[in-house]
């Protein structure tokens, strides 16, 4: 920021009524005034009306978030009330599903838009009053899989687990169709629906496949590890990075680091001709190898000889049971995560506006002295970490490191552009009233 001298020069020694005087702010660099009363819910209205995943979209939300920081700090019963009134715009547009077993698409035939049906899937499993959410994906590769293969093959399983079975279908059946073309946003989308339809416990969403699906259970589980309850992928593995010789020496970045607090049990047959065991043997051994190194990991390999690209002894039955009474941790007290999507900006209590591709961020919270502590092996600008009175004591001064440096000590500032930032997943355990950016 410039200062006084340097933007009205005058002598060293003049008298501050006089600097004033003479000092004259620009109209265009005068600060903005806060949103009216109307203007601000018409703000946070069109705000939650827009699909933060596209980045055109997502331009416009952050000019909005902008109108919306010039506001003055919100005192915690206005922090409340603006959460009811998120929550409220939010269930008012929910997309809803139809509350019965079958078959379903997501996106139906628009005759005047000139559109087909698209987003195919079924629901399955207990549909009066259950306790979950199992999102079923199945297999497949180029040009084949189907849901219905998953529902055939799950369903009797999740139905005993007294959960809801999602078993989608992907948009575009590719090699590894659970990421390309939009899936992933498809499940995401059909997840939210499905927890307000049936208005379910958010702490309880599981994941499970086979084959290309275990790899979607793999992948999917790590970028949305937030998320979910349980991963459980049944011979089929994360994308294995190979050396010259054929040799698994890695997998796909972004996701055993961001494993760190998901429960995964990984089925594997050691003859599997259609999934050789070397890639689960060795995201298995480089789980290991992160519970060394950060704690936490919690996670099961499971091999069987001779089952060759079968379902593992027992079928998904004894394979979800592994998941029995897991619940999410959705405010962990220490997080890694290695972002590879850039609409994925927040990770539990982390906030990244343009995540690092392939970074690795650690952060942990000690309550006992109010402070985060938080490291990153690339260019930090702009990662944050949110907070509100369950991580820290607001009535105190509250310590953020970034390595070895303090880069914020004070008492946290609640807003409702950090309150509209994170609340607009619907999630009340992943909204924050307070964020510390640590890199500007």
């Amino acid at each position: 920021m410039h200062s006084l001298a340097a933007l009205a020069p005058l002598a060293p020694l003049a008298p501050l009524a006089v600097v004033l005087a003479t000092f004259c702010v620009p109209t265009e660099l005068q600060a903005p005034k806060p949103l009216g009363a109307k203007e601000t819910q018409d703000a946070v209205a069109r705000y939650l009306a827009l699909d933060g995943r596209v980045a055109e979209r997502r331009a416009e939300q952050l000019e909005l978030l902008a109108k919306l920081d010039v506001a003055r700090e919100l005192t915690p019963s206005e922090v409340k009330s603006w959460r009811d009134k998120i929550a409220k715009a939010l269930a008012k547009g929910a997309k809803k599903l139809e509350a019965e077993d079958g078959a379903q698409w997501f996106w139906p035939a628009d005759k005047q838009q000139g559109t087909t049906d698209r987003g195919f899937f079924i629901v399955g499993g207990e549909t009066k009053k259950p306790k979950g959410l199992l999102i079923g994906m199945h297999g497949g590769g180029v040009g084949s899989g189907d849901a219905w293969s998953a529902h055939g093959s799950m369903n009797a399983a999740v139905k005993k687990c007294g959960w809801l079975g999602i078993y989608p279908e992907v948009l575009e059946k590719t090699e590894r169709g659970w990421t390309d073309s939009g899936t992933e946003e498809f499940v995401l989308d059909l997840i939210e629906s499905a927890l307000v339809t049936w208005k379910l416990d958010r702490d309880q969403v599981y994941f499970s496949g086979h084959s290309m699906g275990g790899y979607g259970t793999w992948t999917l589980g790590a970028h949305h590890a937030d998320l979910v309850a349980g991963l459980a992928p049944s011979a089929g593995a994360p994308t294995p990075v190979l050396d010259r010789t054929g040799n698994v020496i890695d997998v796909d970045l972004g996701v055993i680091p961001s494993l760190r607090n998901v429960p995964i049990r990984i089925y594997q047959s050691d003859d599997d001709p259609n999934v050789p065991p070397g890639a689960n043997r060795a995201a298995a051994k480089m789980l290991g190898l992160a519970k060394e190194r950060w704690g936490g990991f919690d996670f099961e390999y499971w091999e069987v000889p001779q089952r060759q690209h079968d379902l593992p002894p027992g079928g998904f039955e004894a394979l979800l049971a592994k998941l029995a009474g897991k619940r999410r941790e959705a405010r962990p007290t220490k997080i890694v995560w290695q972002p590879v999507l850039g609409w994925k900006r927040q990770f539990y209590w982390l906030f990244w506006e343009t995540p690092k591709h392939g970074a690795t961020v650690v952060a942990e919270l000690d309550r006992a002295k109010n402070e985060i502590r938080v490291t990153c092996d690339k260019d930090p600008k702009g990662l944050a970490v949110l907070l509100d009175e369950s991580l820290v004591d607001f009535s105190k001064d509250v310590t953020v490191y970034l390595g070895d440096t303090s880069v914020f000590f004070g008492k946290p500032q609640r807003t409702l552009s950090t309150l509209l930032l994170t609340g607009a997943r619907n999630d009340p355990e992943l909204s924050y009233s307070a964020r510390v950016v640590l890199a500007p």
